[in-house]
């Protein structure tokens, strides 16, 4: 299983705005912060904001910051509005499944029931669990960007 590009950056960004909750955080901050194209990144932020997870803020002297506390923003739920789909295996995808043994194949089951779990323990996490050291620490991590931008 690979998860996408996009609910990796999903969460990068979820933790860059849970290291800085007391200000807006510019898109091009969070793109000098990972490295990643702020072009991707304004497409990722444009999904956590139509999902309640992110406050969009448009303008030149706008930003993004949690709509939510991090305890409330459960990494399951992240994760199932980030990823496409989760169809394993072809057969997962009843339209486009061309597989002949799927009527009688035992792996579907399996899989299905490994899926569920991976996200079950997903659900029994939330961003807060993620951040546990502290917001210093975490800052720290980013400081050459907000170096960058102290007088």
């Amino acid at each position: 299983m690979h998860l996408t590009l996009h609910a990796d950056y999903s969460l990068r960004v979820l933790l860059y705005l849970a290291a800085h909750p007391e200000r807006l955080v510019s898109t091009q901050e969070v793109s000098e912060a990972y490295g990643i194209s702020k072009n991707h990144l304004v497409r990722v932020m444009q999904a956590l904001g139509r999902h309640g997870f992110i406050e969009v803020r448009p303008g030149r002297s706008g930003g993004v910051m949690l709509a939510r506390a991090p305890s409330e923003i459960s990494l399951g739920q992240v994760f199932r509005v980030t990823e496409p789909d989760f169809h394993l295996v072809e057969c997962f995808d009843r339209e486009k499944n061309t597989c002949p043994i799927a009527p009688a194949c035992g792996l579907k089951g399996v899989l299905s029931e490994a899926r569920d779990a991976f996200l079950s323990v997903l659900d029994k996490y939330t961003l807060v669990d993620l951040t546990k050291r502290s917001r210093k620490d975490l800052t720290d991590f980013f400081l050459p960007v907000a170096a960058a931008r102290s007088p």
